[in-house]
């Protein structure tokens, strides 16, 4: 091994979280070293650049009002392209348009005459968007916990409008078609979309974890250093011992729970899958989500990226990605059947667009079923152990960074350290 038998803190784990807890010992003055045991940075978040077409690992979006950002990254640095502050919903041979009336005020009238529910429905959901968004964040976790459908239902949406919008466009969020995720989740979720700006960096979504790693040491950044076992003082690595006064585990959830056996227990976790197409031109010529409002359950939701962000397609290409829910093994089967649903979605044949990669995560999210309380689950597992990561807050960016600066904030504070924000 190269670099320090002894240190402070060990990082395991290169992800969102476990640089986001890097940063915050580093700033500091914290001795610290983290070790990633594949070929790169990020974890879940990367993107693939294969013959000009960048494909991230999944479809996934940077939100601007991820609270935990600011502190991490230059989100003007990023080069961000942005997608339509709204979703287009397929109901048989139209397309229905809602736009988020916070960010789009002048889209309010066409929002409200939209052919999506009812009249009451879309301004009940215009009532609960505004709710989460402008009251305060403790407030709304203070308020009684159940899951996302019931929390829906409760705030009287009708079944057709949850059916056919809330229900396609949130699944892909969690990742759960049940819409069992809790309800507390769920109002942070409204919150962030009503608040925020959605897009991805030009450079691609692994410009993230590029950015919040640039300000660090690279010589404490142990790329390809695959840890075998933890324990009180005690790192055991292929390359061998690491002795420390701390150790944050900042794996995936499931890797989490094998290193710390007899502390976390084994989580479950959501899948997606991303069918990643090229084609000639673009399907529709804007950057925003279009759902499935027929109920097919197929597709949660599918968008043209490069509409959004051209530096994603060679020139004069454009790439379509769309997410299934759960595990979608790549085959001329399931090939044939998401180009028939995308054609019916866009309008369009898709005969002729080229099937780019099929990009499955099977932990792309932990399953947040209530109880989660205040979204803020223990990171000090005591005897020096702490563990960060989206499992831990909420299952998203915004948890994952949350979490490794909540670990961080822990491990300073055991070590006698004032402990800012």
């Amino acid at each position: 091994m190269s670099g320090p038998v002894e240190v402070d803190v060990v990082i395991i784990g290169g992800g969102l979280a476990g640089l986001s807890a890097a940063r915050r010992l580093d700033r500091a003055g914290v001795e610290w070293l983290l070790m990633e045991a594949s070929d790169r940075l990020g974890g879940r978040v990367a993107t693939d650049v294969v013959d000009g077409w960048r494909m991230d690992r999944g479809f996934q979006v940077l939100n601007t009002a991820y609270p935990r950002l600011p502190a991490l990254a230059d989100v003007d640095a990023l080069d961000m392209r942005w997608f339509t502050s709204g979703v287009l919903v397929r109901r048989g041979h139209s397309l229905h348009r809602l736009e988020n009336p916070l960010r789009e005020p002048l889209a309010t009238p066409q929002t409200l005459l939209s052919g999506i529910g009812t009249l009451t429905d879309r301004l009940r959901f215009a009532a609960l968007v505004t709710r989460c968004a402008t009251l305060p964040a403790a407030r709304l976790l203070e308020m009684p916990e159940t899951t996302t459908q019931a929390m829906l239902r409760g705030a009287g949406l009708s079944h057709r409008i949850i059916e056919e919008v809330l229900r396609p466009f949130l699944s892909g969020v969690f990742a759960d078609r049940s819409l069992e995720t809790s309800s507390h989740v769920a109002a942070m979720v409204l919150r962030s979309f009503a608040r925020g700006r959605i897009g991805v960096p030009a450079a691609g979504m692994a410009a993230l974890p590029a950015a919040i790693a640039g300000p660090l040491p690279f010589p404490q950044l142990l790329i390809g250093a695959r840890t075998l076992s933890v324990g009180p003082g005690m790192v055991v690595t292929e390359g061998g011992e690491i002795r420390c006064r701390a150790v944050i585990v900042a794996t995936d959830p499931v890797s989490a729970a094998a290193l710390l056996p007899r502390r976390l227990p084994v989580p479950d976790v959501q899948s997606l899958t991303t069918f990643y197409f090229g084609a000639g031109h673009a399907p529709i010529d804007e950057p925003i989500l279009l759902l499935d409002g027929d109920r097919r359950e197929i597709i949660a939701n599918t968008v043209v990226m490069s509409n959004a962000a051209p530096e994603y397609a060679p020139g004069g290409k454009s790439l379509i990605a769309a997410t299934v829910v759960g595990v979608s093994a790549p085959s001329s089967a399931s090939e044939a059947v998401i180009r028939v649903e995308l054609s019916r979605m866009y309008g369009t044949p898709t005969d002729d667009w080229e099937l780019l990669n099929v990009v499955t995560v099977p932990q792309a999210l932990p399953a947040a079923r209530p109880p989660q309380a205040r979204l803020r689950k223990p990171v000090n597992l005591g005897d020096g152990l702490f563990v960060a990561g989206d499992h831990r807050d909420s299952p998203s960016i915004q948890g994952a960074l949350a979490g490794g600066w909540r670990a961080a904030g822990a491990v300073l504070a055991s070590f006698g350290a004032r402990v800012g924000v």
